[in-house]
């Protein structure tokens, strides 16, 4: 029969080497790599107001959301919900939102789905709100062009 020291033994042995393979909750999880996911933009309403042209001040109302390949409208949880406002054809914001901005009406909403490559990236987005290679989709309505 083992002792029960040794057994004492084994637990903490045992405790430890689970210990070792735990994060604590440090490590940051990632998405698959979606480089692959290529841009898009689609009208789901085409506005009838001034156009959003390189140079003009768009204000616009949004949702993004991380893109997802089995979820509806590739609309997987929903990371952002925001009203903001952007020197269009600028580096304000990432590319990919930028380029689908440009050429919309006011009164216009449009999808876009953003690879990373036109996004975050490799290194994600610099709050961790959006991990390395996520690929994105923003729905964005165009409020106001100046």
């Amino acid at each position: 029969m083992l002792s029960s020291r040794f057994l004492r033994s084994l637990v903490v042995l045992v405790l430890l080497f689970a210990a070792a393979g735990c994060n604590n909750g440090t490590s940051t999880p990632t998405a698959p790599d979606q480089s692959g996911v290529a841009y898009s933009q689609t009208d789901l309403t085409v506005g009838t107001g001034a156009e959003a042209t390189p140079g003009t001040t768009a204000s616009v109302q949004h949702g993004g959301w991380f893109y997802s390949e089995t979820a509806a409208d590739h609309k997987g949880t929903q990371f952002q919900a925001s009203q903001l406002s952007c020197l269009v054809g600028s580096t304000q914001l990432i590319k990919g939102f930028d380029m689908a901005v440009t050429g919309m009406k006011v009164g216009g909403t449009r999808r876009a789905i953003i690879p990373p490559s036109l996004g975050f990236g490799a290194t994600g987005s610099p709050d961790g709100t959006v991990p390395p290679n996520a690929a994105l989709v923003f729905d964005i309505l165009l409020v106001n062009v100046q």
